[in-house]
């Protein structure tokens, strides 16, 4: 496959984002960059963020973990961040973000007692690796994501994205993401976030990631989330749901984990005020403080 990687001056100056990268292989070659502080012997806090955001998304929950003792280790998906970005749509699977995440998190690092943060798609790829992979997460907090197993449809706001996303092959990524915040980004937050994508050839992972998401029996995706699905229902370690309550597209959708997931049962579940879709964004501080008083 083709691929592109950023220039590294795209990502001078980012405001409020002062860590350096670091890199490693996927298994097929790929080269995935990810942000690793704090003491390697602390507690690891995996963050995983999705659609059409990467590891700057988590600059405001970074302090607050690393200064609470953690080991945080924020990868950007491949397409996204620094990573590499295969150039054709279909060159992006859900199998391939699975299986790139799977050899980044378990060949390259070897991570083992992960507690895993993961948002959007970062939840699609996170909560699969947790049904294939139970043994390597110690516990589990999502927000605003799911594991959809091919029987509903999303709802309308996401389909006018969808749509959108179908026929804008020249995303305005930064615009995207402000509007997903419950107040617009600034612009030189937005840049930050444009960073990763000089031109249109960059885009292909964000304007692959909609239709891969299985909303029906057909979907190429639905036996392997529903084979996940039997193992994660089992898992009896902690498992929190922090989802925000101004999200037009996943608010609400912890009614569909915490039933489901034996370790949700008794743990403090929460509803994030004042968060849009990019909670990270909006109450990134309220969430870290809230991870690191349940860790505790």
């Amino acid at each position: 496959m083709d691929t592109v990687r950023t220039p590294d001056e795209c990502f001078a100056d980012l405001p409020g984002f002062p860590w350096s990268p670091h890199y490693a292989e996927t298994s097929d070659g790929l080269r995935m960059a990810y942000i690793d502080e704090g003491p390697k012997d602390g507690p690891l806090v995996l963050l995983l963020h999705g659609e059409p955001t990467w590891s700057y998304l988590y600059r405001h929950m970074i302090p607050v973990l690393v200064d609470a003792g953690m080991r945080v280790v924020a990868p950007d998906l491949i397409g996204f961040g620094r990573s590499d970005k295969p150039t054709a749509v279909s060159d992006y699977t859900y199998a391939r973000h699975v299986e790139w995440m799977r050899s980044f998190l378990f060949d390259a690092l070897d991570l083992h007692d992960i507690t895993l943060f993961c948002q959007d798609w970062g939840g699609l790829i996170g909560l699969r690796l947790v049904g294939e992979h139970p043994e390597r997460f110690a516990r589990v907090c999502a927000s605003n994501t799911g594991l959809p197993d091919g029987t509903r449809k999303l709802p309308e706001a996401w389909q006018i994205f969808r749509n959108f996303v179908a026929s804008t092959p020249d995303l305005p990524i930064g615009n995207l993401i402000s509007g997903g915040c419950t107040e617009p980004l600034t612009p030189e937050v937005t840049a930050a976030y444009e960073a990763p994508f000089p031109d249109a050839s960059y885009k292909a992972g964000a304007r692959a990631f909609p239709d891969l998401i299985p909303q029906d029996e057909d979907n190429v995706a639905t036996p392997d989330n529903r084979a996940a699905w039997a193992t994660l229902a089992k898992f009896d370690k902690p498992f929190l749901c922090l989802f925000s309550d101004k999200d037009p597209i996943t608010a609400g959708s912890e009614r569909a984990l915490i039933p489901k997931i034996a370790g949700a049962a008794g743990q403090p579940h929460r509803t994030i005020e004042g968060g849009g879709h990019f909670v990270q964004e909006d109450r990134g501080g309220v969430l870290a403080e809230a991870l690191v008083d349940w860790m505790r």
